[in-house]
């Protein structure tokens, strides 16, 4: 079971790059719970690894192993349980081993970072943290990029921040602060891959479309998620500024559908929006 588990994530892994050779960073996803993902973030040459919202200890070792990859360092986005709450189990596993977060909140956390901090994994990979308070204050993103193979995309794992097609609640925070969040995520590269931490790409689809039905990007976008339950990995910020409505303040459909007038400031529009998704049952 665990070598069938480990060769689809790893053709997910791959897939993206199918056409370039010699990446030295690899991520690849780990579900975990119902619908959550942990990520095992390798530096290839050195063979040692971040388990990034790691939940299950276990599977995520079993998947690493699999690899032959050694765990090094654990990555957290938020302090919230779901992804927060391996670490303890993690800090049991692996004495010593840095466990990076946003705040005190996160459990066991050993490096507290802040925006534009950064540090290295193993020998290539280069991690500049994000702050984007909203979901939870201490919410954290993590672009990662190869050092010496400019060829690779880079990634970003979001967290409860940017999904495929969505948004975070704002349990902690304002409409305000995910405009923030949102807009800061968009000035990373178009091309940077999104990996995110949930699977509910279908159902931001259905509101996207319900929102705005014509936007070029939905064709593309039905099409992955018809194809592929596992979505993460698959999609990027360029992809995002094409079919999330919450990216989309802009658009004439989104403006409409949330009785936005020529005045309406952008933290307004994405309140209405929050607040019709929260309730949407299409």
């Amino acid at each position: 079971m665990a070598r069938m588990l480990l060769k689809g994530l790893l053709s997910i892994a791959t897939r993206r790059f199918s056409s370039t050779a010699h990446h030295r960073m690899k991520i690849v996803p780990v579900p975990v719970r119902q619908d959550n993902y942990a990520y095992l973030l390798i530096d290839e040459p050195s063979k040692k690894a971040a388990a990034v919202d790691i939940f299950d200890v276990a599977r995520v070792t079993e998947v690493a192993q699999e690899l032959g990859v050694d765990i090094v360092a654990a990555i957290t986005t938020h302090h919230h349980m779901d992804h927060s709450g391996g670490n303890e189990n993690f800090a049991s596993k692996f004495p010593g081993a840095p466990i990076y977060g946003g705040s005190k909140q996160v459990p066991e956390v050993t490096k507290i970072v802040k925006d534009e901090e950064e540090f290295t994994l193993g020998d290539n990979i280069h991690i500049r943290c994000l702050a984007t308070p909203c979901h939870t204050q201490d919410s954290i993103c993590y672009h990662v990029t190869d050092k010496t193979n400019k060829s690779h995309p880079g990634g970003v794992f979001t967290g409860d921040t940017l999904f495929i097609g969505g948004c975070g609640r704002f349990f902690e925070g304002t409409g305000e602060e995910m405009v923030k969040a949102l807009t800061y995520l968009g000035t990373l590269p178009d091309e940077t891959i999104v990996y995110n931490g949930h699977e509910y790409t279908g159902s931001n689809l259905a509101f996207g479309k319900h929102i705005e039905p014509d936007t070029a990007g939905n064709a593309k976008l039905t099409e992955i998620v018809e194809k592929n339950k596992v979505t993460t990995g698959l999609t990027t910020i360029g992809d995002e500024k094409t079919w999330n409505v919450f990216m989309r303040l802009d658009s004439p459909a989104v403006r409409a559908a949330t009785s936005a007038s020529e005045s309406t400031p952008d933290r307004e529009i994405m309140d209405s929006l929050r607040n019709q998704k929260n309730s949407y049952k299409g």
